[in-house]
């Protein structure tokens, strides 16, 4: 029979507290009870340990230490303490676990139940910060000294002026997540922004919920050119992956909507997941607002799809194309507005 937490006299003992937590399965929407477990003045498993723990030792030679009573020990290393093991092939499985049951302990603790997901370039810069970048290259341009250099130096300047575009994107995806955050602030269930945690779009993305004065999500993939997120991703909701999978699994999990950005193989990887996820039913069907008319309409040629049979025109209204900020915040908020009172329906049911 499980033990209420009342029936403990001295619940300051050391006996496990309870405490409630709501999440809403993306499953089948149902609205669960979850019961998790607090833990609080935990003793010693063994008094030994602690003892053990409290002595003085010195090494020896081939692995082995002694005591300050002359004891001679082998040293032994506990599995899960074994870096060498841990991120050996054999170690995989519970590194693949690790980032999985880490990231919905750490969502759960910081109330993150559901998201606005946002994908979209790294490239892109605001155009204050993207002249700045055009400023270095001509510097670099013309202290190239070799033919080699030169030629890389041009390269890099034509790839900077194409790209700026994308920095009225950079400022309207900023609006857009500031009053997204708002809004998602003042809901009955609360809304969270949500990207992929690195520059560019991603960027944007979380400094219009820090604008807004709310929290956001970062979940960034590990990469040797990123040290770590952008600067306004919120610490305690700081995610870094290893592998791509358990990254995108958990960017789509709690999404509610998607908003998709301009952006390149990386971005068309992640909505095209998502699709296949919704039209296979693996997912619920969430609205997607492509943010870019003239680009992902160009990019993506849905209806000659659609004309060739490989998709169905249902799954072709998946997406919502648009360039307006206001266009794109009435279309998610309506469409989370349908959310909402589903989900609260159920919970009165």
């Amino acid at each position: 029979m499980k033990r209420k937490a009342q029936d403990d006299p001295n619940p300051s003992s050391g006996e496990t507290k309870l405490k409630n937590i709501t999440r809403t399965s993306t499953e089948d929407g149902r609205s669960e009870k979850h019961l998790a477990t607090r833990v609080s003045n935990m003793r010693p498993v063994h008094p030994k340990t602690a003892k053990f723990e409290e002595e003085k030792f010195t090494d020896l030679e081939d692995g082995r230490f002694k005591n300050e009573r002359g004891e001679v020990f082998v040293k032994a290393i506990k599995a899960y303490k074994s870096k060498d093991f841990l991120n050996s092939r054999r170690g995989r499985l519970m590194r693949i676990m690790c980032e999985y049951e880490e990231t919905e302990q750490r969502l759960e603790e910081q109330g993150v139940h559901h998201t606005i997901l946002v994908f979209g370039s790294a490239r892109a810069r605001s155009h204050a910060d993207w002249e700045k970048q055009v400023e270095v290259a001509k510097q670099e341009r013309a202290n190239a000294q070799t033919p080699e250099k030169i030629e890389k130096c041009d390269a890099n300047l034509l790839r900077l002026r194409r790209l700026e575009w994308m920095c009225e994107y950079f400022d309207k995806l900023t609006e857009l997540c500031r009053r997204l955050a708002e809004w998602g602030s003042k809901q009955p269930i609360q809304f969270h922004i949500s990207s992929g945690g690195g520059p560019g779009l991603m960027e944007a993305t979380n400094k219009g919920a820090h604008l807004a004065g709310q929290k956001s999500i970062g979940m960034g993939i590990s990469l040797p050119f990123e040290p770590g997120l952008n600067q306004y991703v919120t610490p305690d909701l700081a995610f870094c992956y290893h592998y791509f999978f358990t990254r995108k699994f958990w960017m789509s999990y709690p999404s509610r909507v998607l908003i998709v950005a301009p952006g390149g193989f990386g971005t068309c990887d992640e909505l095209f997941e998502l699709l296949t996820l919704q039209q296979t039913g693996k997912k619920q069907d969430t609205p997607i607002v492509c943010l870019g008319k003239k680009f992902w309409q160009s990019v993506i040629n849905i209806d000659a799809m659609v004309e060739f049979g490989t998709v169905s025109p249902r799954d072709a209204k998946r997406l919502y194309f648009t360039d307006s900020v206001d266009e794109a915040f009435d279309y998610v908020t309506k469409k989370l507005g349908v959310f909402v009172e589903q989900e609260l329906n159920k919970a009165e049911n």
